[in-house]
Parts: C-alpha cells; structure tokens; sequence
C-alpha cells in the first residue's frame, strides 16, 4: 500500500536521509514503496534533546534515519532507556518503555517513535504537575 503525504507550502522532509523540501505551492507526494520517511516537525536537532524521554527519542529516529549505523545509536538508546526505566513507578510508562524497546529490538523504528512520542507527553504531564 502506498503511503500519500501532502505538503504544506516550503514544508521539509527527510526520506532515506535526503532532505526534501516543498516549493511554493501545496503538494502531495505518493511513496510506492518502503522509505523512511520523517516529516520536519518530527525531526529533533541535537540541541533539543533537553529531557530524559527526549534522550531516549533521539536515538531511535536516528537508527529510524540511517539504517547503516543502527549499531552506532543502539548503545546511547539502550543507556537512556535504563536511566529512565530506573526513574519511573507509572505502569503505563514502564508500558510504553517496553514497548518502544520491543520495536526497537524488532526494528520498528516508526513505531518505536510514535511511542517515543507518547512518552515525551507523560514526561511534559508529569513535570507540569498533571496526572
């Protein structure tokens, strides 16, 4: 099945590592076949990696962004994933910790980001003092 994106005006994004940007105008883009594919708003510079669930993000979209160096990232991964795992009690934390460490190990980076993602939501609740 093939995957549609439509494209904002300039909007950006990365496939198979090129980045690719938009024109001027809106635009929909149809991928025939396995990419990976990250849009701009999920992509995270080295910069924003200021929280525990954003350390643990980083890697896996790098592993998700180049598959050649999985090796290279896994290592940081699995050490941000043991930091915040030693930190957290919530059940559906621990869930979702499990979780992405499973697709990652399955390499199922996309997934493994999209949970990265609920994480990085637990993690602002928690620290906004909502439960």
């Amino acid at each position: 099945m093939a995957l549609k994106l439509s494209l904002k005006p300039d909007e950006k994004l990365v496939i198979n590592g090129a980045v690719v940007a938009n024109g001027e105008r809106r635009a929909t883009l149809i991928v025939h076949n396995k990419a990976s594919i990250l849009r701009e708003k999920d992509i995270m510079q080295e910069d924003e990696v200021s929280t525990p669930a954003r350390r643990i993000y980083f890697p896996v979209m790098l592993m998700y962004m180049d598959n050649s160096a999985t090796n290279k990232y896994y290592d940081e991964f699995v050490l941000r994933m043991t930091e915040f795992m030693s930190a957290i009690t919530t059940p559906s934390a621990i869930e979702l910790c499990v979780s992405i460490s499973r697709e990652v190990m399955d390499r199922n980076y996309y997934k493994a980001l999209i949970n990265c993602k609920k994480l990085m939501k637990f993690e602002t609740e928690r620290l906004n003092g909502s439960t």
